[in-house]
């Protein structure tokens, strides 16, 4: 993807078509958990966004995709995230080993939460 894209559904027509249907996915699943996160693109990347915070992130790279609901939740389900590679704000997952739905879930609820508390960096 060479241009910036301006919209979360430009940066899908942009990526490998196999990774599309586990971002989309992640994307129906926020906007169902958090009816009204607003859909920006924020450091190249499709950003949800929550109360004017960024809650999720989502991208694909040439051979995973990654999912960035905020070092506070990853630090929160570490446990889960045993069998992904993680980062302080990241998680690396495949087509072959996709992030559970309950366990974004989780994560996305883990995060909003902490927004709704005010949490700051």
């Amino acid at each position: 993807m060479s241009e910036k894209p301006t919209s979360i559904d430009e940066y899908l027509d942009g990526i490998e078509p196999a990774f599309r249907p586990q971002l989309e996915r992640i994307r129906t699943l926020v906007t169902r958990l958090v009816p009204h996160v607003e859909e920006a693109i924020s450091y190249r990347m499709p950003t949800l966004k929550y109360k004017g915070r960024a809650l999720v992130y989502f991208t694909a790279s040439k051979k995973h995709m990654s999912f960035y609901p905020s070092s506070w939740a990853i630090e929160e389900f570490k446990d889960q995230l045993s069998g992904y590679k993680t980062t302080e704000h990241g998680i690396q997952f495949t087509l072959e080993n996709p992030l559970p739905s309950e366990l974004i879930e989780d994560l996305v609820r883990f995060h909003a939460s902490q927004i709704d508390a005010g949490r700051q960096q």
